[in-house]
């Protein structure tokens, strides 16, 4: 399959001061399939200094309305944790019985460059544990997971910060794989996405579907040429090699994504293959959604 075009069908859901850590932003969103037509769709919130904290929407995708809006947090920052400063969701996945939601945890400690960490939540008991953090095959920072449950095995594709600084300006933050037996040892296979400085060298929060058993990807990219967040697209047989080029999912001529597109949720339903994303300042608006058109 190469890469679908995409319809825009506008702006889902728009920002609203629901409570006081949700006052700006709907970024990172994610479907989770509740019945028929009807989703839930998870995104992070902002409060007054910028942590992100998680909520949802529900949302009727054949009718394009929203069912209902919770208006609080189910999951917030916590002091001396791995997400003392923001959780920015991933992806979710399904283990006997049990649904968890994968996520960056931010952390800014006094006098030192912010990173981040990949944890997971458990929708059922809202236990929250650390999947991944700084070790010596990543040792700077962590973002987005995306985790597949396939054959006994957890496939995670994950963000990596190499340098937080290029010769151009921008940082260097890659797309990376591992395995894992029991989301604690993981097998590294080190970089997964062809980075290239000045063109695309500083990607994010990868969400991969598999169909017709190839692995297609999309995610955030900045190239360090003053762009902003565009959405890539990769591909790849074995999960591990991929390839990387520009999605045809651009920006508008103007609006609210017209200055940026990023934070792919691409997800199937029925025949049909969506794309939820957010747009201008990382959500600041609210999140959007796209249908494929083969």
């Amino acid at each position: 399959m190469k890469e679908p075009k995409w319809q825009k069908l506008g702006l889902i859901y728009q920002t609203s001061q629901l409570h006081d850590k949700l006052l700006t932003h709907a970024s990172n969103p994610l479907a989770m399939h509740l019945q028929q037509d009807q989703f839930r769709i998870f995104y992070s919130g902002r409060d007054s200094i910028n942590r992100s904290s998680v909520s949802y929407i529900d949302y009727d995708l054949n009718k394009n309305e929203i069912l209902c809006i919770y208006d609080k947090p189910i999951v917030t920052p916590e002091d001396n944790t791995f997400y003392s400063h923001g959780i920015t969701i991933g992806n979710y996945w399904k283990k006997d019985d049990q649904t968890y939601l994968g996520f960056m945890g931010w952390q800014q400690k006094e006098g030192q460059h912010w990173r981040g960490d990949i944890g997971c939540f458990d929708l059922d008991t809202k236990e929250i544990n650390l999947l991944m953090g700084i070790s010596e095959e990543d040792q700077v920072s962590l973002s987005y997971p995306n985790v597949f449950y396939e054959d006994g095995l957890y496939k995670m594709w994950y963000g990596s910060t190499i340098d937080w600084q290029s010769k151009n300006g921008e940082m260097i933050h890659v797309i990376k794989y591992a395995t894992s037996k029991n989301l604690k040892d993981w097998n590294h296979y080190g970089l997964a996405v062809p980075f290239e400085l000045g063109v695309a060298q500083a990607f994010s929060k990868p969400s991969i579907i598999k169909h017709d058993g190839t692995y297609h990807m999309w995610m955030s990219y900045r190239g360090g040429n003053r762009i902003p967040y565009r959405v890539g697209y990769s591909q790849s047989k074995d999960g591990i090699t991929w390839n990387f080029k520009q999605s045809n999912l651009d920006v508008s001529d103007d609006g609210w994504d017209s200055e940026m597109v990023c934070y792919p949720y691409v997800f199937k339903h029925n025949d049909s293959i969506y794309m939820l994303y957010n747009g201008n300042r990382y959500g600041l608006s609210g999140f959007g959604i796209a249908r494929a058109e083969f």
